[in-house]
């Protein structure tokens, strides 16, 4: 199991959440990735990815400074 960390800092809708779709086929299951951007509608994208594709969004939580965070197990 292993974590891997994604900074999506400065990418605008919907690219954050095609960068996780384009590092997944790279994941195994279990293992964890992490998402850092700063796409207001972020939040509500990874959490509608993860429903979509049956991983587990852990959490989504506000950094402060217009930056999100994201933990995705698959």
């Amino acid at each position: 199991m292993a974590t891997k960390t994604l900074d999506a800092l400065g990418l605008k809708c919907p690219q954050p959440i095609l960068k996780v779709a384009i590092m997944a086929p790279q994941l195994s299951a279990g293992d964890i990735l992490e998402v850092v951007a700063d796409c207001e509608s972020f939040p509500n994208d990874i959490k509608a990815w993860a429903e979509k594709t049956g991983k587990t969004l852990l959490f989504c939580t506000d950094e402060g400074g217009g930056k999100h965070k994201a933990q995705i197990q698959f």
